[in-house]
C-alpha cells in the first residue's frame, strides 16, 4: 500500500463519523416535510378546486342561457296557435268530420316546422279532440289532461307551464299551454310540448355532469341516465302529494341520491360526495337558477383533478426540497472530506511534482520527435503537390503530343495558302493589278491571324497552372478546351454536340486547371471511340440544388463493372501497352476535388460512357478570377 492511500484511509476516519453525525438531522428534515406537506394538502386541494370552479362557471352559465333560450322560444307558441280561426271552429263544432282532418294534419305540419315534439288541441274539459301525433300510435287524441296544470293555468286565461314524464308518449318533457277564446268565452287549451333530450347529449360529451332539478329537489334533466327522478335534498310532503296528484313523476324512482356536501370558498361552490353502489365519487358544485321554469341548473366537476393536481404539486415541492437537502448534505459532506484530505493531498503533491519533473523531460523529447514527423509530413505534402502540379503539366503536354500531327496539319494548310497568295500578289503588282493583289494580301493577314489564335490557344493550354482557385466561367473554359481539341477532333471527323447555355455560368475553380480536366474527358471520349465510323461526343450542363453539372458523353462500348470501380485509380487503364499511363482520369479527379466538387463515372442508359463534372455555383465576380 503506497503513502497515498494510507493518507486517504487516514482523512476517511473523521469524515465517517461526522456523517453519523448528519443522519438525525437529514431524517428530521424529512419528517418535517413530510409534516408540512400533509398540512398543505387540503389547502392545495381547495385552491385547485376553486379554480376548477372558476373555469366552468362560464360553462354553467352557457347551459344556462341555452336552456332558458329553448324554454322562451317555445313559449311564444301556444298564443299564437291559439288565434288560428281553425282551431277555434273545430271548437265550436268538434264532430266536424270534414274540419278535423285538416285541423289535426295542420297541427303536425306546425310541429314539424317549428322542430316541437307535440302541439295539441283540449277542449273545456281537457280531452284532446286534435293532436299532431294523430297518425302515431301514442296519439294524444282522446286522452284527458285536465290533471296536467298547465291545463288549470290556461283554461283559467293564464299560460300554463309544466315539466313532466309523458303518460302517454313516456317521454319526459316541458309543457306550454293557452288558452282559446272565441268572443269572451275560453272554448278550448292549446298545448306545445318539448323535449331536452339533445341537451343530455351534449352535456354527455363534457366531463362534467349536469343536473336540473325543481322546487321538490326532483332530478328532471341530467346526463347522468341513472339520476333521473332521483331526489337530490329532502322533499315536502306537500311537494310529493303534488307529484302523485299531476302525474308529474313515477313515484317508484323518487328515490334519494345518497350525498354529502360542504362549502367550498366564498363563490357559492360546494363538495359534493355520493355515496352510491358503484363507488363514491366526489365534485365541485356551482348552481344557478331559471325562474320563470322553477328550476336549479347544477354543474358538477370531478374533485379528481383537483387532487391530483395538489399531489403532484406537493410531490414536485418535496422532491426539491429533498433534492436540495441532498444537495445541502453532499456540500457539508465533501467540505468535511476536503478539510481532513488538505494534509494528505500537500504530501501527494509534493510527491507529484517530482513525478511531473521526471515526466517532463520524457514529454520534451515525444515532443521534439513529434515536431521532427510534423515538418517531414509538410515536407511530403509538399512535395506531392508539386509532383501533382508536374503530372498535369506532363499530362498537357502528353496532350499536345498526341495532338501534333493535326497541329501540324492545321499550321502547314494555312502557309501554304500564305504562300501561294504572297506569290500571286506579286504577280499582280508586276501587272499592275494592285487591287487584287490587296485582296490576296489581306488573305495572307486572316491566315496569319488563324495561326495566331491556334498559337495562343496552344500556349495558354500548355503554361504552369496556379493553385488558387475563384469563380471562372464555365462556358468560357469549355471553348478553350473546344479550340485546343479542335485539331484532333477535325482528325478524327468527330460530331460534338455542345448543348451549354447562352448566359454564362460561374463556378469555382482554376481556369487552366479545369480546362485540363475538360481536355482530359475529351480525349479520353475520342479514345473510347477509336474505330468508329462516326464518333460523336455529347457536352451538356445543368444546374442543381446550388451546383453546376458539366456532362461528357460518347457514344463508345462504355466501361466495364472493374473499369468503373477503378477508373480514377492512378495507373489504371484499358488503353493497349504503351498509349497512356492511366493518370489522366487520376489527375483531373484530384484536381476537381481540389475545387471541392466531383468527378463521377457512369454508363448512359443509351449506350456509352458519362462523365460527369460537379462544381459549387458563383456569382460573376467584379474582377477576373484567379487562373
Amino acid at each position: 500500500m503506497d503513502h497515498t492511500a494510507r493518507d486517504t484511509m487516514k482523512a476517511a476516519g473523521p469524515a465517517r463519523v461526522r456523517d453519523r453525525r448528519l443522519t438525525p438531522l437529514i431524517g428530521g428534515a424529512l419528517v418535517l416535510m413530510c409534516l408540512a406537506a400533509l398540512l398543505a394538502y387540503p389547502r392545495l386541494e381547495r385552491a385547485y378546486a376553486i379554480a376548477i370552479g372558476a373555469r366552468d362557471s362560464a360553462t354553467l352559465e352557457l347551459t344556462i342561457q341555452n336552456l332558458r333560450g329553448a324554454l322562451d322560444k317555445a313559449e311564444v307558441l301556444p298564443p299564437l296557435l291559439a288565434e288560428r280561426a281553425s282551431i277555434a271552429r273545430l271548437l265550436r263544432d268538434p264532430d266536424n268530420s270534414g274540419l278535423l282532418p285538416f285541423v289535426n294534419e295542420q297541427l303536425r305540419q306546425t310541429a314539424l316546422s317549428l322542430d316541437v315534439s307535440d302541439v295539441y288541441v283540449m277542449d273545456a274539459t281537457g280531452l284532446t279532440i286534435a293532436a299532431s301525433s294523430y297518425r302515431t300510435d301514442r296519439s294524444f287524441v282522446g286522452r284527458n289532461f285536465a290533471y296536467r296544470p298547465y291545463f288549470t293555468d290556461a283554461i283559467a286565461g293564464g299560460i300554463g307551464r309544466f315539466h313532466a314524464l309523458g303518460t302517454t308518449s313516456g317521454e319526459r318533457g316541458y309543457f306550454f299551454a293557452a288558452p282559446v277564446i272565441d268572443g269572451t268565452e275560453t272554448t278550448g287549451v292549446v298545448a306545445v310540448k318539448i323535449t331536452l333530450d339533445d341537451f343530455e347529449a351534449t352535456w354527455d360529451e363534457s366531463a362534467t355532469t349536469v343536473i336540473v332539478q325543481d322546487m321538490a329537489n326532483v332530478i328532471f334533466l341530467s346526463d347522468r341516465q341513472d339520476w333521473h327522478f332521483r331526489t337530490f335534498g329532502p322533499m315536502a310532503e306537500a311537494a310529493l302529494e303534488s307529484i302523485v296528484t299531476t302525474r308529474q313523476y313515477p313515484v317508484a324512482a323518487l328515490r334519494g341520491l345518497p350525498a354529502r356536501r360542504a362549502a367550498l370558498g366564498n363563490a357559492g361552490y360546494e363538495t359534493v360526495t355520493f355515496d352510491l353502489a358503484d363507488g363514491g365519487n366526489s365534485y365541485i358544485m356551482q348552481t344557478g337558477l331559471i325562474a320563470a321554469a322553477g328550476w336549479r341548473v347544477s354543474i358538477l366537476s370531478p374533485l379528481a383533478p383537483a387532487q391530483l393536481q395538489a399531489a403532484n404539486t406537493l410531490a414536485i415541492a418535496l422532491l426539491v426540497a429533498l433534492f436540495i437537502l441532498l444537495i445541502a448534505a453532499v456540500i457539508w459532506q465533501r467540505r468535511i472530506q476536503l478539510e481532513d484530505r488538505l494534509a494528505a493531498r500537500e504530501d501527494a503533491r509534493a510527491r507529484l511534482e517530482a513525478r511531473v519533473r521526471e515526466r517532463t523531460a520524457e514529454l520534451d523529447e515525444t515532443n521534439t520527435l513529434l515536431r521532427e514527423q510534423v515538418e517531414e509530413r509538410i515536407r511530403a505534402e509538399a512535395q506531392l503537390r508539386r509532383t501533382q502540379a508536374e503530372l498535369v503539366q506532363a499530362g498537357k503536354l502528353a496532350a499536345l503530343g498526341q495532338m501534333s500531327a493535326a497541329l501540324s496539319h492545321e499550321f502547314n494548310q494555312p502557309l501554304a495558302a500564305v504562300k501561294a497568295y504572297a506569290e500571286n500578289a506579286a504577280t499582280f503588282l508586276d501587272r499592275g493589278r494592285e487591287g487584287e493583289a490587296r485582296e490576296n494580301i489581306r488573305l495572307i493577314s486572316a491566315m496569319t491571324d488563324r495561326m495566331a489564335a491556334i498559337s495562343k490557344h496552344l500556349r495558354n493550354f500548355a503554361r504552369r497552372p496556379q493553385d488558387k482557385t475563384g469563380p471562372v466561367p464555365i462556358g468560357a473554359v469549355v471553348d478553350d478546351a473546344l479550340a485546343v481539341m479542335g485539331p484532333r477532333l477535325a482528325g478524327a471527323q468527330a460530331v460534338l454536340t455542345n448543348s451549354l447555355p447562352t448566359e454564362d455560368l460561374w463556378v469555382i475553380g482554376g481556369r487552366v486547371r479545369l480546362q485540363q480536366v475538360i481536355v482530359n474527358l475529351i480525349g479520353n471520349a475520342l479514345d473510347a471511340m477509336e474505330g468508329l465510323a462516326h464518333p460523336k461526343i455529347t457536352i451538356s450542363l445543368a444546374v442543381e440544388d446550388g451546383r453546376c453539372k458539366l456532362m461528357v458523353r460518347d457514344i463508345g462500348p462504355g466501361l466495364s463493372e472493374a473499369a468503373l470501380a477503378q477508373a480514377f485509380d492512378p495507373f489504371f487503364t484499358t488503353k493497349a501497352p504503351g498509349q497512356g499511363l492511366g493518370l489522366g482520369l487520376s489527375i483531373s479527379y484530384n484536381i476537381v476535388r481540389d475545387f471541392n466538387g466531383r468527378l463521377t463515372a457512369a454508363n448512359h442508359s443509351a449506350g456509352g460512357a458519362l462523365f460527369t463534372v460537379e462544381l459549387d455555383l458563383s456569382a460573376a465576380p467584379d474582377e477576373i478570377a484567379a487562373q
